[in-house]
């Protein structure tokens, strides 16, 4: 008699791992669109990237936009006096305001055939760009309480796996230039070891830490969450594809975008993996 339970519920939804999927991949492709106004090799890849980049900066912006409880209170981001600058979250809603409004600026100087100004307006969305990753992964490591995010490991990841991510997909937007797909292949090839170097620090000390991280690193090694994360985040999305790549037949075209195509399912599992791991132990306490 009396006796209740307090429900505990996740306040980041999973529409928060696909909006940290979406935005890392367009802050890289941006990257490689800018890239290409100083390698010829990136040459075929600038419009299409940008593109493709602005189109997932748009999907994601909708992405936090429909999560929010009154949508309309986005338009708060615009005003200033509102602000609260000692919040992360308001200097990456600003990032992502001023990497929009410099994305379309850049796409307008491009149609105008201004190189000059394209190429100044490349290197500051670059940087912009850059700020997404850095700053979603910022986001989390501020949470003490959580484990897993709690790290300074989590900018440096989520800047590798945005790039290891968009080169994924610039590998398809490549076609038959086998001179990009080679460069796109380094690129995966490295930025997914070093999200596989952090995956491993990462595990090993939330596997030794306090109670809470312990509890967490068995929900996220057991279970239906082990299976997305231990599974396709680090197995089928982080490790099979640096095997491959390093293989004979990695070199090949086929090879590269099968590899590609494996780190994009692993990318995704990644960042709801996290996502989840860092809320899943209040959840039941």
């Amino acid at each position: 008699m009396g006796d209740y339970n307090v429900f505990h519920h996740m306040p980041w939804s999973g529409a928060y791992a696909i909006y940290f999927f979406v935005i890392g991949i367009s802050a890289a492709l941006f990257f490689f669109s800018a890239l290409s106004w100083y390698r010829d090799d990136f040459k075929s890849l600038r419009t299409s990237a940008f593109y493709v980049s602005f189109g997932l900066m748009a999907a994601g912006g909708l992405l936090l936009i429909g999560d929010l409880a009154k949508p309309m209170r986005f338009l708060n981001i615009l005003n200033p006096f509102y602000l609260n600058f000692t919040s992360p979250l308001a200097w990456g809603g600003l990032n992502l305001m001023s990497f929009g409004a410099v994305s379309v600026a850049y796409f307008y100087m491009m149609r105008k055939k201004d190189d000059t100004n394209s190429r100044r307006l490349a290197v500051i969305g670059s940087l912009l760009a850059l700020g997404l990753p850095i700053y979603t992964g910022f986001d989390l490591t501020v949470h003490q309480n959580r484990p897993v995010w709690n790290s300074p490991l989590m900018p440096v990841l989520f800047v590798a796996m945005s790039l290891v991510s968009g080169a994924a997909v610039a590998s398809f937007l490549a076609g038959r230039n086998e001179k990009l797909l080679a460069t796109l292949r380094q690129f995966m090839l490295w930025s997914a070891g070093a999200v596989g170097a952090m995956l491993v620090s990462l595990l090993g000390t939330t596997a030794y830490g306090g109670a809470g991280q312990e509890l967490t690193f068995m929900f996220m090694t057991s279970g239906a969450l082990g299976a997305v994360f231990v599974g396709l985040g680090i197995l089928l999305g982080t490790a099979a594809p640096i095997a491959l790549l390093l293989a004979p037949y990695g070199r090949q075209q086929n090879g590269v975008l099968l590899a590609a195509g494996l780190i994009l399912v692993g990318g995704m599992a990644l960042r709801y993996s996290i996502l989840v791991g860092g809320q899943i132990v209040q959840t039941y306490f």
